[in-house]
């Protein structure tokens, strides 16, 4: 992992800074509006409660959006800087309960937040394309069979394949039937 894509814990603690992250992330070729994939876009003022959060207007299609418009992050109470010290202490594979004592919420909030994220998260995996030739490491080998070569080369024999309907039919004769008293 290349040291540029290493985030500074002390640096997420700052509403602008996880802001310019997100937007980093988010768009690394530019801002493009979610609606229509446009790059014509302008600035458009800032958010009222949230300062660092940048409005935009798209050009082509005259819609106004934000930095968390149509993401996981989008319509929620908590501030962008407790979502993204959750996201990185789910990196560090802590508990729901941990992250919770750590940022000083409620684990049912922390709950709803990293299932959110997850969802999310899994929302954006790419769907596995298989191209070439493919592998397989694993053989499946019934157990009666192993160690076994006599019992595999008996079934293999023609007289074995021919009596299958007819072992069959014994066994299910033998299930159903009832023996007569006398």
């Amino acid at each position: 992992m290349p040291a540029s894509d290493l985030v500074n814990l002390s640096g997420l603690m700052d509403d602008a800074k996880c802001f310019a992250l997100v937007r980093q992330h988010r768009w690394p070729e530019g801002v493009r509006c979610p609606g229509c994939g446009s790059s014509s876009v302008i600035r458009d003022g800032r958010d009222d409660t949230q300062p660092a959060r940048q409005r935009y207007r798209c050009k082509g299609c005259a819609s106004r959006f934000d930095d968390l418009t149509g993401t996981v992050l989008a319509g929620h109470h908590q501030p962008l800087r407790i979502w993204v010290l959750c996201l990185y202490f789910m990196g560090l594979n802590l508990s729901n309960r941990q992250i919770a004592g750590e940022l000083g919420l409620v684990a049912s909030d922390v709950q709803t937040m990293t299932e959110q994220l997850r969802r999310g998260l899994a929302a954006k995996t790419p769907e596995v394309t298989l191209r070439g030739e493919v592998e397989i490491d694993e053989v499946y080998v019934v157990a009666g069979h192993k160690g076994q070569p006599a019992a595999v080369a008996k079934r293999g024999d023609a007289d074995g394949a021919a009596g299958w309907p007819a072992r069959r039919a014994a066994a299910r004769w033998k299930r159903t039937s009832r023996p007569s008293s006398a």
